[in-house]
């Protein structure tokens, strides 16, 4: 006899053991049918063979040991779970037939659909007819046919495709692009999907196929291929360069990439990488076999093809709370290996290696550096290398009149191969006092003291002579006392906040020895808004400004709803009349000194203006223009930046020489997803402002012209530079840069 029981949804949810077969154990009625049960905490074997159960009716066979549900049923085991319209149990056999709305979501988060499944009572094991599976990252996996083993999906006649498959109104809409296969291995545990026969489509078009692809679908990365570079260049022809990313620990990878060029010899490049317990570091190399050009641009035909190539690496580690180190390095086998092949138009390559102790108070560093130089004209000689470069500084508070007071111990030896050796160290105590006035005042008294002793030889090495100093053994003291005063005035303005600063400063300094020294560290001087009002207004330690001056000037600003100004102006003028130690042209050569300045405007994020700007204190002539400017949102903007320098500078100091540029560059995204971009530098600079220029006024150094398309999951561009400047084998000429990126696509 066949005994039915039919099971109203106030009697669930239920949690059913799987042994023995008729043991059934109600939930409390308080829990609502439609919020299925979690799934048991797998604490003791049998939690591990326990089935969460909910739906609105049960039906089951005691005979067979059948149970029938149907109304939105829920099914959960060790973190599986399902959801179906009709679900039929066989609890002899393990059996589970779902039909209608079927989902299964796996402990991982990725859900499967399918209008027919048949399972095992584990969850984990199945047959599944037209199959959806939605990844955990949002990737998608269709296919006529899924077979589920131990969370294993292996699906026949799929397709893959991160995707969106709906537009911004919800309406379905054709991905940019998908891979098709004839099988796929999608494994949860290692989070990646195997494809076997697949093909990638394009915006509906089949492109090339691609044997052996494995994509990952989880945030572990994974060993294989990344997104290709396609390119074309004058010199080395077409390019094709193909990274393979190496997985080697979840803490550390390789990527290596080989380059094959159509007009020169292969090139491979390698990027290790490493996470550690205090730090991270990275090691980079490239290497290649060709002939190489002089940077003078003398061929040699008779050149054989020799080693060239490029190394640099950098990292920083943590050592405990204060002490770090960190460090970088980079060095190639020649002045126009790194152009020539378009890594990189550095004409400098600096290798720097240091360690510091920080705290709330004091902080210490022992570091070293040496630069490897690109420039033509610049003797490797000539190079400076530092080691040691030590610095101390402590601050205190002063006891007495209050205040901080900053102690600091320096030293410095720079030596040159084929040039002049310097070595320095000096001892240095700083005082600040700031105060408020009862009108508002901001007050800051400032008191400095110093000792300097130089060594130095091989002085007549250094060509500009006010750089040189004197041989052997120098000393000196440096003394200043300084006051600045700020006296602000707030109101309100036009619905917005206005500030009006004017601002005074007052500097005596006893007649200090500058020119016996050797300039090491304080060569490029220029006035501007940013050191007018500094007790120092060289830059570096090896120069010191003495005398004494009084500095002037007035700061704006205005804060309105959409629109922001802040604006400075200024100007100094010295009480004696001592020759100056600055060089003519730098605009403090004379008892007073230029008109220097800055004003940015802000207009909500649309439009932001910023010009620095020197004026002749005679004439008012521009001495120096600066400009950069940026207009427009992030999808269509324009950059726009000019410099000209006209300070009339001796032509024989040649940090300081003048000269005009112009770059330019902008977007415009004249479709949702396509955009045109661009970018230009043209030096404007002619014989008048530097006689030693080979520019004749209007000189292109550089351009770039490009189309882009870029959604959620793909990017697109072409891109068109042409460079107007030969040095050495990295010629002028056209380049063009294919560039396709699947987004999730690979390794």
């Amino acid at each position: 006899m066949t005994r039915k029981w039919s099971i109203p949804a106030a009697a669930l949810p239920l949690a059913i053991g799987l042994a023995p077969a008729g043991a059934v154990a109600q939930t409390p009625p308080g829990v609502s049918p439609e919020t299925p049960a979690p799934a048991p905490t797998p604490t003791s074997e049998a939690d591990d063979k326990t089935v969460a159960f909910s739906a609105g009716q049960i039906e089951y066979q005691s005979d067979s040991d059948v149970v029938t549900a149907t109304g939105d049923v829920r099914m959960s085991r060790e973190g599986n779970r399902l959801r179906a319209d009709m679900v039929r149990w066989d609890r002899k056999t393990g059996a589970v037939v779902a039909e209608g709305n079927v989902a299964i979501t796996s402990p991982e988060g990725d859900t499967a659909f399918g209008d027919h499944v048949d399972l095992t009572d584990t969850l984990k094991d199945g047959v599944v007819e037209n199959l959806l599976v939605v990844l955990q990252d949002g990737g998608r996996l269709v296919a006529q046919r899924g077979t589920l083993v131990n969370s294993v999906k292996t699906l026949e006649h799929a397709a893959y495709t991160p995707c969106a498959v709906v537009d911004d109104k919800g309406c379905p809409k054709n991905p940019t692009w998908k891979v098709t296969a004839a099988r796929v291995v999608y494994d949860p545990n290692i989070g990646r999907a195997t494809f076997k026969g697949a093909r990638i489509e394009l915006f509906g078009l089949p492109l090339i196929p691609l044997p052996g692809l494995s994509t990952p679908t989880s945030d572990r990365s994974g060993s294989g291929l990344l997104v290709p570079d396609l390119r074309y260049s004058r010199v080395n022809g077409i390019e094709y360069a193909q990274p393979y990313y190496f997985a080697i620990a979840p803490n550390r990878d390789l990527t290596v990439t080989p380059h094959i060029y159509s007009s020169v010899l292969p090139l491979i490049e390698a990027q290790y990488r490493a996470l550690t317990g205090t730090g991270a570091y990275q090691l980079r190399g490239i290497a290649t076999a060709s002939r190489a050009m002089s940077a003078t641009l003398q061929p040699d035909p008779t050149a054989s093809r020799d080693f060239r190539g490029y190394l640099e690496g950098s990292g920083r580690f943590q050592l405990d709370p204060h002490w770090s180190v960190s460090g970088s390095f980079r060095v190639a086998t020649d002045r126009t290996f790194l152009r020539r092949y378009d890594f990189s138009r550095d004409d400098r390559l600096r290798s720097t290696l240091r360690l510091e102790r920080l705290d709330a108070d004091s902080y210490f560093s022992l570091a070293g550096w040496a630069t490897q130089t690109l420039r033509i004209s610049d003797p490797q000689g000539q190079q400076p290398i530092a080691l040691p470069e030590i610095d101390y500084r402590r601050r205190i508070t002063d006891p007495l009149l209050g205040g901080k007071v900053e102690l600091q111990l320096n030293s410095l030896a720079i030596g040159r191969t084929a040039g002049q050796d310097t070595q320095r160290a000096f001892a240095g105590l700083r005082w600040d006092l700031r105060r408020y006035t009862p009108l508002g005042q901001e007050v800051t008294f400032t008191a400095y003291a110093r000792a300097d002793v130089y060594h130095t030889d091989e002085t007549l090495l250094t060509a500009t002579t006010s750089y040189r100093g004197e041989a052997g053994w120098q000393s000196r003291g440096i003394a200043a006392l300084a006051v600045d005063i700020k006296w602000p005035f707030v109101g309100e303005f036009m619905g917005g906040t206005q500030q009006i600063t004017p601002r005074i400063q007052i500097v005596a300094s006893p007649n200090i020895s500058n020119l016996n020294i050797p300039n090491e560290d304080a060569r490029a001087f220029d006035l501007e808004d940013s050191n007018l009002f500094a007790l120092n207004r060289f830059p570096g330690y090896d120069r010191f400004e003495d005398g004494q001056r009084i500095t002037y000037g007035l700061d704006y600003a205005l804060s309105l709803p959409d629109l922001s100004i802040d604006a400075n102006i200024g100007q100094s003028y010295r009480l004696n009349d001592r020759p100056a130690l600055f060089p003519d042209g730098t605009g403090l050569s004379r008892r007073t000194s230029d008109i220097v300045g800055r004003a940015t405007v802000r207009f909500r994020d649309f439009v932001t203006l910023t010009e620095r700007f020197r004026l002749d204190k005679d004439s008012l002539a521009v001495r120096r223009n600066e400009i950069d400017a940026t207009i427009g949102s992030r999808k269509t903007y324009a950059m726009i930046g000019y410099l000209r320098l006209n300070r009339d500078i001796d032509d024989r100091i040649e940090d300081l020489r003048d000269r005009e540029e112009i770059r330019l560059g902008g977007r415009v995204q004249f479709a949702k997803y396509w955009s045109i971009f661009g970018s230009a530098v043209v030096d404007l600079t002619d014989k008048r402002e530097d006689p030693l220029s080979l520019a004749d006024g209007f000189s292109p150094v550089r351009h770039r012209l490009g189309i882009a398309y870029e959604d959620d999951c793909v990017e697109l561009g072409v891109t068109w530079r042409r460079d107007y400047e030969d040095t050495g084998d990295a010629r002028r000429g056209n380049s063009f840069l294919l560039r396709l990126a699947f987004k999730n696509l690979g390794r």
